[in-house]
């Protein structure tokens, strides 16, 4: 419902109280809009992210970089990239989203949704770790993205979506990989204001 604040709630006191109710109201049936949602990915060329549920590269700059973000910041990802991982990553808070309820690990928390991840961390800043589904779902949701961006190509089954339109690049560090033999780059996107 939309209420136009000029005319009707100017002056008005149950409009004013009626506009500030429906903006609460508003808040708390979509409780995205209180959490800032950084989306964190790796990717190569042709933004494969995965084969067989495993990363195809071993970067270990990338993981530096993953952990010197995420360190004390709530992480959400679907079930399968949990078990890709294995294990609750430490000095986070694990959010593991899954349509099956029995579902339990020690050190995570469980969500039946993305959404009801979401709720479960409140207005704290949080980062979306994958996989392919939840980044689809999340892409509207987030205000910030943190990519990898490998300059090679690997065989991959699993890959990113492609940015939509208001997406822009705010900062570019590029590396190379003496290790791989290949260059990287750490790439921030920011959503454009409505």
């Amino acid at each position: 419902m939309y209420v136009r604040k000029t005319g009707l709630a100017r002056g008005r006191p149950q409009a004013r109280r009626f506009c500030t109710i429906m903006s609460f109201l508003m808040f708390a049936e979509h409780p995205t809009h209180m959490t800032q949602l950084t989306l964190i990915v790796a990717m190569d060329a042709q933004r494969g992210i995965g084969i067989d549920n495993k990363l195809p590269w071993h970067l270990s700059e990338d993981l530096a970089h993953f952990k010197r973000l995420t360190s004390g910041h709530p992480i959400i990802m679907g079930r399968k990239t949990f078990d890709s991982i294995g294990r609750a990553l430490p000095n986070r808070r694990n959010i593991a989203i899954s349509r099956n309820p029995e579902w339990r690990h020690d050190g995570v928390e469980t969500a039946g949704s993305l959404d009801a991840a979401i709720a479960l961390v409140g207005a704290a800043p949080a980062f979306i770790i994958g996989g392919t589904q939840i980044f689809a779902a999340s892409m509207d949701l987030a205000t910030r993205m943190v990519v990898t961006e490998i300059a090679h190509s690997f065989d991959c089954d699993t890959y990113f979506p492609a940015l939509p339109a208001g997406w822009h690049e705010t900062a570019r560090e590029t590396h190379h990989s003496d290790a791989n033999d290949y260059d990287y780059a750490f790439v921030t996107y920011e959503k454009a204001a409505p």
